[in-house]
């Protein structure tokens, strides 16, 4: 597939035959941003990814990224593929990356049998949100479920909602949301597995009720979500829990599993990269969600984005081409 976002002439698709400097897994903030940055630079440059924009598409609303007071994750996204279509970069959708050959020249390997090539590889392949799988639950995403209690939780200012989990997530999302929401709900089917010092803080708060080994099973309502149905283990009966929104917040999968073998990821499964970006192969370089880096939010991840590129244009103006 062309990006060209209806701008004349088209610009080129991703080529296998073609030698890039930079090719970018993933077309994400990260991705895009590191794609803007790279060109800039006078690279050339390509974007293989699944899908243009994310998982910031399913965002209903971004109310914290600078310059922008209110707007969709589509909106958001729209413009930052506008911005990177002006340079008129080659992308590849559509596709996923089975895996990659280190060397002085990687070899990207895709589901679609096609083989890319760069001198440089950025992994920007984001994550993807654990989900509960219970019924409404995918029914209701963006009509009160949601993932980011940091980004969507100013939405349901003076409402009761709901936090699904017990870690540390769960805990400071349940403390955050406390100061502005008309009561919250911690709801967790054992038993916590959040730091003590966050625990402490949380049963200070008020306006928080805690339901430990309690399992929601269903997300109920008529348009917008209303009630959870949720098993209470002690009893054995099924309790409704009133609110308006459902946060989610039982961590997060790194889509990193085609990299497994080719660079070193923690025990959470995400890619380790340093100050700048960089991971444990020579000319591989990662940014945003997938990595070790902290706060999964639209701002870092473009923000890392930018730092990759601009790490892997210093290893571009030192590669040598092999004789």
């Amino acid at each position: 597939m062309e990006f060209n976002l209806q701008t004349k002439p088209k610009a080129p698709a991703v080529a296998p035959e073609t030698i890039y400097d930079v090719l970018i897994v993933g077309g994400g903030p990260a991705g895009l941003n590191a794609a803007l940055y790279a060109k800039r630079k006078g690279l050339s440059v390509g974007i293989l990814a699944e899908r243009l924009g994310g998982q910031v598409l399913d965002t209903s609303s971004v109310e914290n990224y600078l310059g922008f007071p209110s707007e969709t994750g589509e909106g958001l996204m729209k413009k930052f593929q506008a911005h990177v279509g002006e340079l008129k970069v080659p992308v590849k959708e559509h596709l996923l990356v089975s895996g990659i050959e280190a060397g002085r020249i990687k070899k990207i390997h895709t589901n679609i049998g096609e083989v890319f090539q760069a001198k440089a590889v950025i992994l920007a392949t984001g994550s993807k949100p654990r989900m509960l799988n219970v019924p409404g639950e995918k029914e209701f995403l963006g009509r009160g479920v949601a993932y980011c209690a940091i980004c969507d939780g100013p939405l349901f200012a003076g409402m009761d909602v709901i936090v699904a989990g017990g870690g540390n997530s769960a805990v400071e999302a349940a403390i955050d949301l406390a100061k502005i929401a008309n009561h919250v709900h911690l709801v967790h089917r054992s038993q916590f597995r959040a730091d003590q010092i966050l625990i402490e803080q949380l049963k200070k708060k008020e306006n928080v009720t805690i339901h430990l080994e309690t399992q929601i099973q269903s997300v109920e309502g008529e348009g917008l979500v209303s009630h959870v149905n949720a098993l209470d283990k002690a009893s054995g009966e099924v309790v409704k829990i009133l609110a308006n929104g459902l946060f989610v917040e039982i961590g997060y999968l790194p889509n990193s599993d085609a990299f497994a073998d080719l660079v070193k990821r923690n025990g959470r499964n995400e890619v380790e990269v340093n100050a700048r970006c960089e991971t444990s192969q020579t000319g591989i370089f990662a940014a945003g969600d997938v990595t070790d880096m902290p706060y999964k939010q639209i701002v870092i991840s473009a923000g890392e984005g930018a730092k990759a590129a601009l790490t892997a244009n210093e290893y571009i103006n030192t590669f040598k081409e092999e004789k």
